[in-house]
């Protein structure tokens, strides 16, 4: 290499170990979980739906009756945040409305449904 060539290269970069530091990241979220535990979100449940025109919805008054397409005795639909994570039957409890989960939607189907 002439030694004009070895004026003009550039020094090498240095880096340091990022493998120590990654596994005490990972602990340390595992740690730090507590931090999203408090974190409110809205749950919510569906008992149906129904499409209707706009000059339907306009007609609707007190005393309406609007049919949904969910049958007598099919389980309600549980969202938190907007996501389906449960299926569930209506319970009272201390002349409170409340929900029986049936079944719970896993984590990985959750996932699969969003793709």
């Amino acid at each position: 290499m002439s030694a004009e060539a070895k004026a003009t290269e550039a020094p090498r970069a240095q880096f340091d170990n990022l493998q120590s530091e990654g596994a005490a990241a990972a602990n340390e979220r595992d740690i730090n979980l507590d931090v999203v535990l408090d974190i409110p979100v809205t749950m919510s449940l569906e008992v149906g739906r129904s499409h209707i025109s706009i000059r339907n919805l306009l007609q609707l008054n007190q005393g309406s009756v609007v049919e949904l397409e969910r049958t007598t005795g099919e389980p309600l639909d549980v969202y938190v945040n907007g996501t389906l994570v449960a299926h569930g039957e209506v319970v009272v409890i201390n002349e409170k409305f409340g929900i029986r989960l049936t079944d719970v939607i896993s984590p990985a189907e959750r996932i699969r449904k969003l793709k």
